[in-house]
């Protein structure tokens, strides 16, 4: 599949600060990537560069295939964007700072604002001033900002932030539509890691400036499915066991010897007893299901490593 976003080895320093360090991912036409970091590892700074509001200390961004500088640039009025803060006339009405960004951004046509504010859920406050929005309103606005035009690829930089509960599943079913009918690329993050979940076909992970995976999400399902990790005083045997006994389970000794049973055929109480009626000591047993927020700590932790 076309990858309609390419960063090859992305470097950004302020100084001695390296916001971004050696990063490469793909976005391939008509996924959902999803970002995830905590605050500093680089994600905005990501996004501004893609955007071409920010340019790397060293590496390259590659648009629709193209990586010459002027053809990059002609092609980033196929992206719309939302970063950090929307950027507004506080003293006009919504509805005129969206017809300010339609101009701006050469859309033709009068009368486009009305569909993208009742998209957003603005359409009741369309004649009030910009700078009277409280901040959840703003990120509706700056979402409308960046969906005029209609882009093929959205970047989106905490999209949901300062939105109540509903306002958050709006703006989710709003993405999985664009996606879903229009095809539309999405690159967002979000602290919501839950929320997350449910948008992302794929994700990257980022830590203090260095991409730690860039990952599927069928793939991520699969390594955060159901298990069960049994540490015993022998797991080559205990594996041995296994094969016999549970002929059905799929397992995977860990570097630590902890045994783990993925997708388990049998309750927790039957690993236990296969162990104990051949005599191998049993330390540790749990049943878990990893979250992103779990999987994604997890990673950290190894990248600090």
């Amino acid at each position: 599949m076309e990858a309609v976003i390419e960063a090859r080895g992305l470097k950004k320093r302020y100084g001695s600060v390296a916001a971004l360090d050696d990063v490469s991912l793909a976005v391939r036409r008509g996924t959902v990537l999803g970002v995830v970091g905590d605050n500093g590892a680089g994600k905005s700074t990501l996004f501004k560069i893609l955007c071409g509001l920010a340019f790397p200390t060293q590496g390259e961004v590659r648009l629709f295939g193209e990586h010459d500088a002027r053809a990059v640039e002609r092609r980033r009025s196929r992206i719309g964007a939302l970063i950090e803060q929307p950027g507004f006339y506080p003293r006009l009405s919504v509805e005129k700072n969206l017809e300010c960004c339609r101009i701006r951004k050469g859309v033709p046509g009068e009368g486009k604002t009305d569909a993208l504010l009742e998209a957003v859920g603005l359409a009741q406050a369309a004649k009030r001033r910009a700078g009277d929005l409280s901040m959840g309103m703003r990120q509706r606005l700056g979402l409308a900002m960046a969906l005029m035009g209609e882009p093929e690829v959205l970047v989106l930089d905490e999209p949901t932030n300062g939105l109540d509960p509903s306002g958050i599943a709006e703006v989710r079913t709003l993405l999985e539509r664009l996606n879903r009918e229009r095809g539309v690329t999405v690159v967002t993050s979000s602290h919501h890691l839950a929320e997350l979940e449910h948008v992302a076909t794929e994700y990257a992970f980022l830590r203090r400036g260095r991409l730690l995976e860039q990952v599927s999400a069928e793939t991520l399902r699969a390594r955060c499915a159901d298990c069960i990790d049994i540490a015993v005083s022998d797991p080559s045997r205990y594996a041995v066991l296994l094969e016999r006994e549970c002929v059905h389970d799929r397992y995977q000794v860990l570097p630590d010897a902890t045994v783990r049973i993925l997708s388990p055929q049998h309750p927790i109480e039957a690993y236990s007893g296969l162990a104990s009626a051949h005599g191998l000591g049993i330390f540790r047993l749990e049943r878990r299901r990893m979250t992103l927020e779990q999987y994604y700590f997890d990673l950290k932790e190894k990248g600090a490593a």
